[in-house]
């Protein structure tokens, strides 16, 4: 392992350096190498985190003594700096010098000491929308009712009395955030809380609004309009940003989640973005061949059925499937032959059969009763 540079020559500070001259050393390095600053940047990272260790023990005055008397070996056991996942711990450490600051406003990477500017946030809703394949195969738009938490309209959401208006909370002055500073052998620590009186806001209601008693939202039913792209699947979901409940007290409202399900189609069955039919056709049929019509998602197709056409035959129609969400082209529509076998005859039609069983081409060979049982095997394996 590499040795470390010396705690002064990283702050750029004397020895004899006050608190105060070791304080802005540090806040001038912190700025200039934060990982905002620098992304992507291991250098200036592992410069932040050494002016971080730096500022740790000689900001601290018994470390400070332990440091200057026995350097490095003297902070064996202590904290290292290298062993935190994120930032994050390392700045709630160091709120004395971070929070509340421009190095808050500067980063977006803890959350602004001053208080929300708006009230609580409101809640998602999750919404299970059921579609047709014919639906998911042309898109749709679709209306539905819900009950949700609105904005009140007597206050607009601020939750204050008509002609009255809000007021810093007493308690955070404004900040909606309460905290506790604690010294210890091993540094400052800083515990930070939401404040209970005036519920993270950093603004109290002196007069509320009677229709909402300050909550800034009542319940109500609303319509939204939801545009379902064409090719959608089973448990996919779209998000409607700002459809969901209101906010307490002007708070931004939530979302709503819309979660797609597919209803059983009584024709067809989906495989990816093809569709699979079921074509039953009679034993002549598939001997001599025919013509069939068949349906599809958007209407009505004729397919040629082969003469010699053998149960489980899968025949393609191209581009009748579904289309390819966020792509172009569409799947196919695949149709399964299979041969309908009467459970019943008539005695002139049982006849008829006999006769035809005893022609030369009715009954399989060995050789393809052999062929038969290995593409079975092969299915099954397959």
């Amino acid at each position: 392992m590499a040795s470390k540079r010396d705690y002064y020559e990283v702050l750029g500070i004397q020895r004899t350096a006050s608190a105060d001259d070791i304080k802005k050393a540090y806040r001038k390095l912190a700025l200039q190498f934060h990982p905002d600053r620098n992304p992507n940047n291991k250098e200036a990272e592992e410069k932040f985190k050494e002016a971080t260790e730096a500022y740790e023990v000689l900001s601290d005055q018994p470390k400070r003594q332990r440091y200057d008397q026995f350097g490095h070996q003297g902070m064996r056991g202590g904290q290292d700096f290298h062993q935190y996942s994120n930032f994050n711990d390392i700045f709630s450490q160091f709120g004395d010098i971070f929070g509340g600051s421009i190095f808050d406003e500067m980063f977006g990477g803890q959350q602004s000491r001053r208080g929300r500017a708006q009230g609580e946030p409101g809640s998602d809703l999750r919404i299970r929308l059921k579609l047709t394949l014919e639906e998911i195969a042309s898109g749709v738009e679709k209306k539905i009712k819900i009950k949700k938490w609105k904005t009140c309209g007597t206050c607009s959401g601020s939750g204050a009395k008509h002609g009255s208006s809000k007021q810093t909370c007493p308690q955070c002055n404004g900040t909606g955030e309460l905290r506790q500073v604690s010294r210890s052998m091993f540094g400052q620590f800083v515990n930070i809380t939401s404040c209970a009186y005036c519920g993270g806001t950093g603004q109290v209601i002196r007069e509320k609004c009677a229709s909402c008693d300050g909550d800034g939202r009542e319940q109500g039913e609303t319509t939204i309009k939801i545009n379902v792209p064409a090719g959608v699947s089973e448990g996919q979901y779209m998000t409607m940003q700002g459809q969901g409940n209101a906010g307490r007290r002007g708070g931004p409202a939530g979302d709503v989640i819309v979660e797609f399900v597919e209803e059983k189609h009584d024709q067809f069955v989906r495989n990816g973005d093809d569709v699979i039919f079921s074509a039953l056709i009679s034993f002549p049929d598939a001997v001599l061949g025919t013509d069939l019509e068949v349906p599809t998602l958007t209407g009505k197709a004729k397919i040629r059925i082969d003469p010699g056409t053998m149960p489980g035959k899968m025949l393609r129609l191209k581009e009748k499937g579904l289309p390819r969400l966020n792509s172009y082209g569409r799947g196919d529509q695949l149709v399964r032959i299979q041969v309908w076998i009467p459970p019943k005859v008539s005695s002139k039609e049982k006849e008829l059969l006999k006769e035809l069983a005893g022609c030369d081409h009715i009954n399989p060979t060995d050789d393809e009763k052999k062929r038969s049982l290995f593409d079975k095997m092969k299915n099954v394996f397959s």
